[in-house]
């Protein structure tokens, strides 16, 4: 199941930010000046002011595989076997950095098997398709977080293990569980550590995907650009591979 669509990035014209953190926003931070020489418990204080530092990053492509009018809910899974996946993804304004409630978070991926659901059979397996699984959406709470469970993405022919997430603005929610309307602010993908997905795709039932994996490094959209380029953050929930991991990132919206 080649993705096509997916081989050149198209033209992107809208623009999103990272806020970065950690040692990043440390080596930046903004502190008075002393007009003598720091004490020993000056050395050690907090800066009396930090700057959050934004990093630009292109959207990526679409890619074939959308559906419209998906379900508004928080867990995408449907049963689906797996490495678990909680995704944590905070969304923010690029231009003010404040978190955006109220932001439809809505994400896409395919099975253990490379299969997306709406088009099973393109990577070679026979299974159901509702149309549905490993799709959905959910609501930015007051802080900008979107909490969403999933499992681990598996793999097609031509593409490294990705998934794919769109961000709305200004929807209704509609009585059948989906939604409707509103603006579409950010289409983009999300990527993973290497290491990780190495040791994911040796636990059942990734073993039975016998399609060759494209690593991140050979893999046509990923550019390299780490988080900037929507590379989660991977934390283990256990002591092995099978246990799941949690996944974050901070995408800075232009709503302009």
């Amino acid at each position: 199941m080649t993705d096509t669509s997916e081989a050149t990035p198209t033209p992107i014209g809208r623009r999103t930010v990272l806020i970065a953190t950690g040692a990043t926003a440390a080596a930046l931070a903004v502190t008075a000046a002393a007009p003598e020489a720091p004490t020993a418990d000056a050395a050690h204080a907090t800066p009396v002011a930090a700057a959050a530092v934004c990093t630009l990053t292109k959207e990526m492509t679409e890619g074939p595989y959308y559906l419209d009018g998906q379900y508004v809910r928080s867990d995408v899974t449907e049963g689906k076997a797996g490495v678990p996946l909680k995704l944590s993804l905070t969304v923010v304004d690029d231009d003010t950095c404040v978190p955006l409630s109220g932001a439809l978070v809505e994400i896409w991926h395919c099975d253990a098997l490379g299969e997306y659901s709406g088009f099973v059979g393109n990577n070679g397996h026979s299974e159901p398709d509702d149309g549905t699984f490993l799709r959905g959406g959910v609501l930015t709470t007051a802080s900008g977080v979107a909490n969403l469970t999933s499992v681990y993405p598996g793999w097609y022919r031509g593409r490294c293990v990705h998934i794919h997430v769109k961000v709305h603005t200004g929807v209704t929610l509609t009585s059948d569980g989906s939604f409707t309307g509103g603006r579409e602010l950010h289409t983009g993908q999300l990527f993973f550590d290497e290491t990780i997905t190495t040791k994911v795709a040796a636990v059942s039932p990734y073993p039975t995907n016998t399609v060759p994996r494209t690593t991140l490094a050979r893999d046509s959209i990923y550019d390299g650009g780490g988080a900037a380029s929507g590379l989660l953050t991977l934390t283990a929930l256990g002591s092995s591979a099978s246990a799941g991991y949690t996944g974050t990132l901070t995408l800075g919206i232009e709503q302009g």
